[in-house]
């Protein structure tokens, strides 16, 4: 399990500047498919069991966050890696564009009202990071502005980590000829046809600007308390094997144990 640190940005290392060309989006390190699903078969079982501890030891929150490009696999990875963890003490919050009253606030109110419970995991398809990325790509805001938001985020995060919530951010990497395939995937299936808007086209000619966007996003914000992960997500199922393993290590290091009953338990008898 020691391989994940092959994909995260090691926080201090980047020196705000970071090339998303350097990573190779259909990089599987030489695995198979097949072999590779039957991991995962491990992992889920592992997976459950570390939620259900988390949820018992109820001391620590988990918030996974998914970012990419539209067609990266966020839905995918919730579907088949978070597919495992029980809705009892899991939830996905989608951040889709603010509504009127989430303008009527600061941009991390909405995030910080999802943030979840001690015990709890909630999964983030797409997250804050949607409000320093667009005002790259679109020029919404100005520079300096754009500085702040990058140094609220890293306190924001640092903050969440002091009350024992991690904060465990994925950047799902594909290649521009990758999202071309799924988007033509997606225009001839018909059980794919619903996910996809003229939104989706318009974004894809801001290509080179997004990349520029999360490579600043991810030389800034990738922390000791709240790292970034670049996932290989050419090939879904090393992109699931990669996300699943990085939560199991995560999950690991927080060192849960489940709680002493609160009875004594050498008084009690079942009749």
């Amino acid at each position: 399990m020691e391989f994940s640190w092959k994909f995260l940005v090691r926080p201090g290392k980047v020196k705000k500047k970071l090339n998303l060309r350097n990573w190779d989006a259909d990089y599987h390190a030489n695995k198979s498919k097949e072999g590779v699903e039957k991991e995962l078969i491990v992992f889920s079982s592992q997976l459950s069991e570390l939620q259900y501890k988390l949820f018992a030891d109820n001391r620590h929150a988990l918030v996974i966050i998914l970012q990419g490009v539209d067609a990266s696999g966020k839905d995918g990875t919730i579907r088949h890696v978070m597919g495992a963890l029980n809705p009892q003490s899991c939830y996905v919050k989608a951040f889709k564009v603010p509504t009127t009253e989430e303008l009527s606030h600061d941009y991390l109110w909405r995030v910080h009202n999802a943030i979840p419970a001690k015990g709890q995991i909630a999964v983030f398809n797409r997250s804050h990071y949607e409000d320093v990325i667009e005002p790259q790509v679109h020029d919404l805001i100005p520079k300096n502005e754009l500085t702040t938001r990058f140094r609220q985020i890293n306190e924001f995060e640092r903050y969440l980590s002091e009350n024992h919530i991690t904060v465990l951010k994925f950047f799902l990497h594909i290649s521009k000829d990758e999202q071309k395939k799924r988007l033509i995937q997606r225009l001839h299936d018909p059980t794919k046809r619903w996910k996809i808007s003229e939104s989706d086209l318009h974004s894809r000619k801001y290509w080179d600007k997004y990349m520029v966007s999360y490579e600043k996003v991810l030389a800034v914000c990738s922390t000791k308390y709240s790292p970034w992960y670049i996932v290989p997500a050419n090939s879904k199922w090393f992109r699931n094997w990669v996300v699943a393993q990085v939560l199991i290590k995560t999950l690991d290091n927080m060192k849960l144990k489940y709680p002493q009953p609160k009875t004594d338990i050498s008084k009690l008898s079942i009749e």
